[in-house]
């Protein structure tokens, strides 16, 4: 019996289960370090949940491991089509994918900058010129998603940045020893991801999806601080003021049918316009709250540190008060 209790503690389900889901991705404007803010605006019910810029899934990973998704619908949304075309096959492809990871990391370990280059110039680049369709999907095989999180564990801060070409060009970081192959937690994203559709496609999706009473969390690329500030090339196209102009229009839909509406940005003075200042997002019940975040993408070591960020959100606060949120800084008549 006591055998029997032992391998029941170790059976690779009670190991998953016994640990919380976390990103697979680095991401650039990733969440887990604004969570326990986002926490305190979670609905304590709603239906569906939908997130239009999936990234590395911070905030969905956390619904996911607290139990908030149990039977519920997700649909998770992104316009980067490596990122859904990578997420798809460690989903649907998992063994294949870590075995690839644990080839890739036994190079990296012999010579790790020469590796890096070769994989990202040789190998990456050209599979997907490959296996790219004319509407611009990516048929991503395990080789390619194994590359993918082998660059991105091992790149400069984790970025996704494609030149004008399109083509992945994100030089080496500087990491002693990078956990390039985790099998259980390749496993663990996996089993999170088994029921969510994922969708490729304009964040604008999610207009055409979202009924009264769903949850939609958005993490938009940031509007820049600074025109020294623009980190929105995480795709070949780059999210733009007009874009932003967009997305405003599309919360305020979203409120008005009675969505639960949770939008993170930049305290941006674009953004103060379009939001906190806003009279049409006001009369939708959104309102602009400053939470207190760092920055962490910043070529300069220097320039990384305490920033202030918008929550905007039409979802009353949580009970935890752990966290200061600042109320909305009123510029308007």
């Amino acid at each position: 019996m006591k055998g029997a209790a032992n391998r029941s503690v170790d059976h690779p389900i009670t190991r998953l289960a016994s640990h919380p889901t976390r990103p697979l991705l680095k991401w650039a404007g990733g969440k887990r370090q604004l969570l326990p803010h986002l926490r305190r605006f979670y609905p304590p019910a709603f239906n569906r949940y939908i997130e239009p810029f999936f990234g590395s899934g911070a905030v969905f990973f956390d619904l996911h491991a607290s139990g908030r998704l149990h039977g519920r619908e997700v649909v998770l949304i992104d316009s980067n089509a490596d990122l859904i075309g990578c997420y798809e096959t460690v989903r649907e492809q998992t063994d294949e994918v870590a075995r690839e990871l644990d080839r890739l990391a036994a190079a990296h370990a012999r010579d790790g900058q020469a590796q890096y280059y070769a994989v990202r110039d040789e190998q990456f680049n050209p599979a997907r010129d490959r296996l790219r369709a004319g509407d611009g999907r990516i048929a991503y095989t395990p080789q390619l998603a194994a590359m993918l999180i082998y660059l991105n564990r091992t790149g400069f801060n984790g970025l996704f940045r494609l030149n004008a070409r399109g083509e992945f060009n994100v030089p080496a970081g500087r990491y002693e020893r990078p956990k390039i192959a985790d099998r259980e937690k390749l496993a663990r994203v996996a089993a999170a991801l088994r029921s969510p559709r994922l969708v490729w496609g304009s964040f604008e999706s999610a207009l055409e999806i979202a009924a009264p009473g769903d949850f939609v969390y958005l993490d938009p690329p940031y509007a820049p601080l600074s025109r020294t500030a623009n980190f929105t090339g995480y795709t070949a196209q780059r999210f733009t003021s007009a874009d932003q102009r967009r997305l405003q229009q599309m919360v305020i839909a979203l409120a008005s049918r009675g969505c639960h509406v949770l939008l993170s940005n930049s305290t941006a003075d674009e953004i103060a316009a379009l939001y906190d200042e806003n009279r049409q997002a006001r009369a939708a019940g959104l309102r602009a709250l400053r939470v207190p975040a760092r920055r962490s993408v910043n070529s300069i070591a220097a320039r990384r540190g305490p920033v202030d960020e918008y929550l905007i959100t039409n979802l009353p606060l949580g009970s935890a008060r752990s966290m200061p949120v600042q109320p909305p800084v009123q510029r308007y008549p």
